[in-house]
């Protein structure tokens, strides 16, 4: 099939990231994968919570603003309460960022990633872990520089990038006007090394086989491989 924006079936939307997009937050990254923007900040507070009994804690706060999509969306706050689809994402963006870090490593300190949608146009969740990975390995770099840290926690490169089917043809990294018609959407995570630390797969339109399977988890690997070099350029582990 012929993709809206040209782009061959195995290839990413143009990845740009920008560090140290605002001034205040201990690291922060601006994340454009195609038309879709998020902006992801990573804060530092010298406390754990009641949970954590050793070492520190990542978690993240993952949210779009009211015009982010086609029509406005309400803001969770005036539901007075966080929807299902924003806990179910930043529970994904907080797992993925801590199977990265050695958490004893990071002292008693909570990495807070916020991850707020200016725009979205498929991929958000996926955008947001592997712009959250830039800010926290830049925060944590920051900690390192000031000797608050006596080395970098984070153990690999990480990831996200979606893949699904559209037509009975597997595509890599989905627009929206692509995702609105797949028939089976997976989301997938990993390290620089292709070690899957998530995967979502749903068969949205129809069942899928494994060789479907394998062939979407193929392109999110290689995907998420492209990514990981892209990180690499801005901050080394």
């Amino acid at each position: 099939m012929n993709r809206i924006d040209g782009r061959r079936p195995d290839e990413l939307r143009p990845v740009k990231l920008t560090p140290d997009f605002t001034r205040f937050a201990e690291g922060c990254c601006l994340i454009e994968i195609g038309s879709t923007v998020v902006l992801c900040t990573a804060s530092v507070e010298d406390k754990v919570p009641p949970h954590v009994k050793e070492g520190g804690w990542i978690t993240a706060e993952y949210s779009m603003l009211p015009r982010a999509n086609r029509q406005r969306s309400p803001r969770d706050i005036s539901k007075l309460k966080l929807s299902g689809r924003s806990a179910e994402i930043q529970r994904l963006i907080g797992r993925s960022l801590r199977s990265a870090a050695d958490l004893n490593a990071l002292g008693e300190r909570t990495f807070t990633i916020d991850c707020d949608v200016l725009q979205g146009d498929g991929g958000t969740r996926t955008a947001s872990v592997t712009g959250g990975f830039l800010a926290l390995a830049l925060a944590c770099r920051r900690l390192v520089e000031r000797g608050e840290l006596e080395r970098m926690p984070l153990k690999s490169f990480v990831s996200g990038i979606s893949a699904g089917i559209v037509e009975d043809e597997p595509l890599l990294d989905l627009c929206y006007a692509e995702d609105s018609r797949a028939m089976v959407d997976m989301n997938c995570v990993m390290t620089a090394e292709g070690q899957i630390i998530e995967l979502q797969a749903t068969g949205e339109g129809r069942p899928y086989t494994k060789e479907e399977q394998q062939a979407l988890l193929a392109l999110c690997e290689k995907g998420n491989r492209e990514l990981c070099r892209v990180l690499q350029q801005y901050v080394t582990l």
